[in-house]
This record gives structure tokens, sequence and C-alpha cells, in this order.
């Protein structure tokens, strides 16, 4: 990979595989090894590189599969990405996947645990409860808890008992890959020219398919390479994009949105592979009760954690401060419910702060985005020509 283009490009490659070829070939040089896949949103993903397993994101099919076996199994008053997650497992895209984990968002998340189990996918199904208590000694202990019971499924398949050193050093790879990601969104809030959120966004994807090692020396380069003065500015508005956490929105709207004048500094796409913010204690004897105490202290924002002691809406005001966005786009999923019941939550809060705002929703598997790409131009164009006049739109 000697050019960010090409470090682009296999990215996009790897983050829409359907068949995870790369976790396959992983899986298949080494007798033993263990596959573990995961829904959407966040999962502690160096457990599982303790043991010497890989974790493997899956997020549906978006706009590159066709749904109709998916149908059968959920409502039409339900999200988009449980059909389409259901229509890649009956497929046969997920075959070689030997364990699937669904972390608590939603009833429907937990649901399609249950389809899982009920089709007898993979060798073991885990809905993954986290803590709703964020006191230590209660949601912390329950937490590990949960967690040992991951390594002891994927024990009974490789027979790997995890160490502390193992954990520490799975840790420190994983702390260095959401720094270096980190990185990527600093620069592009000071010069979000150097690369597209689309091509952000393939970068950030493409680490769920593919070992942390590997992706880590992607990360490397791409630092590097946006530290250079590349690209041309435009004349866009920064905004940041808060509802998109689950569900994952057609690369289609993701580049739209660029495209109708804005700059996208800070969103919550993949919002799992940055969920901790800082480090995680890499040094410590207990490096489960350092993973669930990362949990509790650093966790970003999100519509799937109860955070009653710490609003959500002043956590994403601040970073509206800090990004020096000049407003927030409210993008969810049809039919989320943890967004949609957070929607008025927080333009009520925008309302009384005075931050601008726009709302719409998607579905993954969206592919016009006319009028969508006709409102965020608007948006973007009331600013440039009212900015300091308190403009709200909904």
């Amino acid at each position: 990979m000697n050019t960010l283009k090409e470090i682009i490009d296999l990215c996009k490659v790897q983050s829409f595989d359907m068949d995870f070829t790369r976790a396959k070939e992983w899986k298949a040089e080494k007798e033993g090894r263990v596959l573990v896949g995961y829904m959407p949103i966040y999962f502690p993903r160096e457990i599982i590189h303790a043991a010497g397993a890989m974790a493997v994101g899956i997020f549906g099919g978006g706009d590159r599969k066709q749904i109709i076996k998916g149908d059968a199994y959920y409502q039409s008053y339900i999200c988009h990405i449980p059909r389409s997650i259901i229509e890649l497992a009956l497929d046969k895209h997920l075959d070689h996947i030997d364990g699937f984990i669904f972390p608590s968002i939603c009833d429907v998340i937990r649901n399609l645990s249950g389809i899982f189990k009920q089709q007898k996918i993979g060798k073991f199904v885990k809905y993954m409860d986290f803590p709703q208590n964020f006191l230590p000694e209660i949601g912390g202990v329950f937490y590990q808890q949960e967690m040992e019971h991951v390594l002891q499924y994927i024990k009974e398949i490789n027979g790997i008992e995890v160490t502390k050193e193992a954990l520490n050093h799975s840790i420190d790879l994983y702390n260095k890959n959401r720094k270096m990601i980190s990185f990527i969104y600093d620069i592009r809030q000071d010069f979000p020219w150097r690369m597209s959120i689309e091509e952000v966004y393939y970068i950030v994807r493409a680490g769920t398919t593919m070992p942390v090692e590997e992706h880590n020396a992607l990360l490397e380069k791409v630092c590097e390479f946006i530290k250079e003065d590349i690209g041309v500015p435009q004349d866009k508005i920064k905004v940041i994009i808060s509802g998109a956490f689950c569900e994952q929105p057609a690369i289609g709207l993701i580049k739209a949105i660029e495209e109708a004048g804005c700059y996208v500094v800070e969103d919550d796409y993949m919002l799992g592979s940055r969920m901790i913010l800082g480090d995680i204690d890499a040094t410590t004897d207990n490096p489960l009760e350092a993973i669930s105490t990362s949990y509790i202290n650093q966790s970003q924002y999100s519509s799937s954690i109860y955070d009653v002691h710490n609003p959500k809406e002043f956590r994403l005001a601040k970073m509206v401060k800090e990004r020096g966005a000049n407003g927030v786009i409210f993008a969810s999923a049809s039919f989320c419910d943890p967004s949609l019941l957070d929607a008025p939550i927080f333009q009520n809060a925008f309302n009384k702060l005075g931050i601008r705002y726009i709302a719409f929703q998607y579905s993954e598997n969206i592919n016009q985005f006319k009028v969508i790409k006709e409102q965020v131009g608007a948006f973007s164009d009331s600013i440039k020509l009212w900015e300091d006049e308190p403009v709200i739109t909904a």
C-alpha cells in the first residue's frame, strides 16, 4: 500500500465483503482459530483477541443485499437491519463464523439472537447484557461476569485459557487502534478536505473485518498521509451526525451529506470502534475489570446507554463546541426506537441552547437521496447566509 488511494480502495472492498473473506483466510491460516461475529453497536473485541479468536463486525448487507427471506421474520414496522442480517445468515454468508454475540441495544436485537438460536446458526449464540447500573461494584462486576461467559464459550471451542498477559496485550493493540482513529477525526476537525467522510468510513469499517494488527498497520499509514497538506478546501459548513449508531446508512447517503455542502467533522457511524474514549489500562492485574471500568467511565454517549446522571444532550452540545461545528444532523434509521425516542430530548435542548439542527430518517437499503440532499443543502445555505441568526430547522 504505497498511496492513500490504495489503502482506501482496499478498505472499501473489505468493508462490504459480505463473505468476510479476510476473516475466513485468517481462520484457515492456523488450526484452532475461532471467528466470533458481533452485532452492532459495541462489543469489547479485546477479550476475543486475547482468546486466540477474531471478532468480526456484522452490520447487515446494506443496499448490496436484496431482502427476500428476511422479511418473513420481522414485521414491517421493525427497522431494516435484522432482516438484512438474517438474510446473510440464511444465504450462508456467515457459515464460517463460529459464534455470535448480540449486545443489548433494543428488543429487536434481542429477538434476532433468539432467531439465531432457533435456526441453530453457529456453535454458540450469546445475548450480552451491558450494565445499566454504573456503580463499579454492581454494574461493573456484572459486566465482568458477562465477559467471562463469552470467554468460556470460546474456550469450549479452542481450549484456550485466557491470561492477564494476553488480555493486556490485546487491550494495548485496541488502545492504539482507537488512538489512531481519533487522530484521523482530529485532523478532519481542522482540515476536513484532506479525506472525505466516505473515505474515513471505509477505513474505520474495514477494521471490523480484519485482524487488529493489520488494521493498525493501515491506520499508521493513513495518519502519515493526512499529516500532509493535501486536498482543496471548499465552502462548506461543519456538521455532526447523530443517530446513525446502529443500522448504517447507505454510502450514497453518507456521500450526499458532504456533496450538499457539509463537512462531517464528527459522527456516530461505526460507533463501536470508537465507543471508549481514551485508553484502557493495559498494565493491570485484572484486565476484565479495566475493560469494565472503561465502559462505565469512558463511554461515548449513545441512545443505547442509560446515562441519567450525564445527560447525552449536553454531551452532544459539548461536542458541537469542541469540534467547532455549525450544526447537527439527526439521522435516524426508520423505526429505530432508541434513536427516535431520544430525538425530542435532543431537539428540545438544542432549541434552548440555540444549536442549529435538522432531522431525517433513512433505511440502510435506501438508494434515493434527492429529498435528503435538498434538505441538507438548504440547511447548509441557511447557515452560510444567516450565520449570526439563531436558525433552528426541524
